[in-house]
């Protein structure tokens, strides 16, 4: 008994370090400026803040993954991205599975309040996130997906709910995006 009580506490004590080191590495990572390649992080706060004309998106082809902060939370991490007719869109895939509901929380707070920030190399654009559930569109976007990316995209996947897509619209200041106390105004 003795021996095995040994091997245990030597066994969780090893365990524990790489546990530690993990947890470490993204807690740090949180309040950093944007995602690493593991771990999500906090607000994108440099490089230029874009303003002009929409730009045309279709050098999105060339760009494997771009950096997304919701403004609510405003937690950012690195996604896939393309483009199809001229608009921009992300998504986030097993939305149907168990460790999908647990881990995708993102795709939800989207829904909820689709204010973002898009970062592409260097450049940051506020954006908004907009469900797209319906539409033809919705065909090229899955074609645009697994063209691009090691991904079983399809219709039908996005039909099941499995598959979220979100356009990444330019943000308007409307009363729709704006938070409960921006909307509500000065009472006094």
């Amino acid at each position: 008994m003795n021996v095995f009580v040994k091997i245990l506490v030597i066994v969780l004590g090893v365990a524990l370090v790489p546990t530690t080191a993990v947890i470490t590495a993204a807690a740090k990572q949180s309040s950093a400026d944007g995602p690493n390649r593991v771990f999500s992080g906090g607000p994108l706060t440099s490089g230029e803040l874009y303003s002009g004309a929409e730009p045309d998106w279709r050098f999105l082809s060339d760009v494997p993954t771009l950096e997304l902060q919701l403004l609510n939370p405003p937690e950012s991490r690195r996604i896939w991205v393309a483009e199809v007719r001229g608009k921009m869109y992300v998504w986030s895939g097993y939305m149907n599975s168990f460790f999908g509901k647990i881990w995708k929380t993102w795709p939800g707070q989207a829904v909820a309040d689709g204010r973002a920030v898009v970062r592409i190399d260097g450049i940051r654009y506020e954006r908004q996130l907009k469900r797209i559930q319906s539409g033809d569109v919705l065909d090229e976007i899955a074609a645009a997906i697994s063209a691009k990316y090691p991904s079983q995209a399809t219709r039908a996947v996005i039909d099941s709910g499995d598959l979220w897509v979100f356009e990444v619209a330019p943000r308007t200041a409307d009363v729709s995006s704006a938070t409960p106390a921006e909307s509500v105004g000065d009472q006094s």
